[in-house]
């Protein structure tokens, strides 16, 4: 890689870290695409179904925020698909955050399903009908996903 140094290409913007400097171009090149942030997308959309089946409404909430940062930061550094991620979002993600909010798994999963097929067909409508997103049998295992203030579970950080 045979980038110009700073000294090379004077008047460019360039950013210090402690180990040298970078380019406005390499700072940009560096920045997550949807083959990167979409796994992250998977993994909030995975947990905030088991939260929201257990009663864990803050949990799915916050995943729900979570989808949306990332789709606004996919947004930015992929503008080519910034239609398809709005759409996403006020069709599917606004139908699941009326449900979060009255806490209703019944709406909930119905909107989450067809969130499903909205995704799967936006991957077929942006060339990748490879990608066939389906919510995994079992939930994860590494967060707690019932309601917060059950018996024994005020706050689980707080359990012995």
């Amino acid at each position: 890689m045979n980038e110009p140094s700073q000294s090379e290409t004077p008047g460019q913007p360039v950013g210090r870290t402690r180990y040298g400097e970078l380019t406005l171009d390499q700072i940009a090149e560096v920045q997550p695409g949807l083959g990167r942030l979409m796994p992250l997308v998977s993994d909030r959309y995975w947990i905030m179904y088991y939260a929201a089946r257990g009663g864990n409404w803050a949990l799915a909430r916050y995943c729900l925020d979570q989808i949306r940062a990332l789709f606004r930061v996919g947004a930015t550094t992929r503008p080519q698909f910034r239609s398809f991620l709005e759409a996403f979002d006020r069709g599917h993600l606004t139908a699941l955050e009326g449900a979060i909010q009255a806490r209703d798994f019944h709406a909930f999963e119905v909107a989450y399903r067809r969130g499903i097929e909205g995704a799967n067909a936006m991957h077929a409508a942006t060339g990748h009908p490879e990608i066939v997103w389906q919510l995994p049998p079992t939930p994860p295992q590494h967060l707690y996903l019932g309601p917060l203030g059950a018996p024994g579970h005020a706050h689980p950080t707080t359990e012995e």
